[in-house]
């Protein structure tokens, strides 16, 4: 049981991030079995023909289907919206005693198989490689569905934000996870090992991951304590225009079978070019209906750096989980 107990003003020194490199590191336990994360087959099956002439094994003894992943090659992301190349910077810069140790550490006191004691044996060189590793895969299996990615992360940190600013703590956990519960100032994850102590002034950094599905990371000192989650609206990633319903019939009638589209789609918050690729369509028509939906008060926008998401209002969410309740879907 993990246990971090929040001081009075610990609630305002909540954080959220995102971090590519989580994403790039958590899919290798993907890659590795399959079976057990079943919503990503679909990626799966897209990004195995891409790693041909990779060579994996390095990567795959590093990051074991299950267990202990080393923590240097997921550090807590220092920014709401870090770079890839500068998270693999810092994994670059990791003591060697600290690569060395962290491989031949095991769950449950087991003992590090051939493959892992052999990496210790030379960390600087292991480290090197595992990084320049990591940018190639990068390339062939995470980059080309970053968008889709960035805009799922980028959509739940905005919801997150919302529900603290409203409801503070208590509205942000109540609904992470089924093995994640506040209790009186307590957050309890629900983990085999022990660990509890006070966030003393650090904070605590959520950050959603859609590889992590179906289960919750976590982070304790002497790293920056954190809480790696499934994000909102994460079993719809690997949807396509055809998986989608076209909209609730009488939703369409009302406000035309496109903009019933968008306003379905938006459950989770969305891009123009991720709705666009969503629905098949242009971005530029995306934005015209958008651009209406907008000014009838049922979406809304938020600039994101250089990029804006859209979500539904409150009003849009009324009208969309209606239309939905009147014309289920068979």
């Amino acid at each position: 049981m993990i246990e971090f107990v929040f001081a009075p003003d610990d609630a305002a020194r909540v954080r959220f991030a995102f971090s590519p490199l989580l994403e790039l590191v958590r899919s290798l336990r993907v890659l590795a079995d399959p079976s057990g994360h079943a919503l990503h087959l679909p990626w799966v099956h897209g990004v195995r023909p891409r790693l041909r002439g990779i060579d994996m094994a390095p990567l795959m003894a590093a990051v074991p289907s299950w267990g202990y992943i080393p923590d240097f090659l997921t550090p807590p992301p220092g920014t709401p919206l870090p770079d890839l190349d500068a998270e693999l910077e810092i994994v670059r810069s990791t003591p060697p005693e600290v690569v060395a140790a962290e491989l031949l550490w095991t769950e449950r006191g087991g003992r590090a198989g051939p493959e892992r004691l052999a990496m210790a044996a030379e960390p600087e060189r292991t480290l090197e490689t595992l990084a320049g590793l990591l940018e190639r895969y990068w390339s062939a299996a995470v980059e080309p569905y970053w968008p889709r990615l960035r805009d799922l992360l980028e959509g739940d940190i905005l919801r997150r934000a919302r529900a603290l600013a409203a409801h503070g703590t208590a509205g942000v956990f109540g609904d992470l996870h089924d093995d994640v519960s506040w209790r009186s100032g307590t957050l309890v994850i629900d983990r085999w090992w022990e660990f509890r102590g006070e966030l003393l002034g650090r904070g605590l950094l959520l950050v959603p991951s859609a590889f992590v599905w179906p289960n919750v990371s976590v982070m304790a000192p002497p790293y920056q304590p954190m809480l790696s989650y499934p994000p909102n609206g994460v079993g719809t990633l690997w949807e396509t225009g055809r998986d989608r319903d076209a909209g609730p019939g009488a939703l369409a009638a009302l406000i035309g079978r496109r903009r019933a589209e968008l306003l379905t789609a938006l459950a989770t918050p969305a891009s123009t070019t991720e709705l666009a690729a969503r629905m098949g369509v242009t971005p530029g028509a995306v934005s015209q209906h958008l651009g209406v939906l907008r000014a009838c008060g049922l979406v809304t926008g938020h600039r994101l750096g250089r990029r804006v998401l859209y979500a539904r209002t409150p009003s849009g969410d009324t009208l969309a989980t209606a239309a939905q309740e009147t014309n289920p879907r068979p």
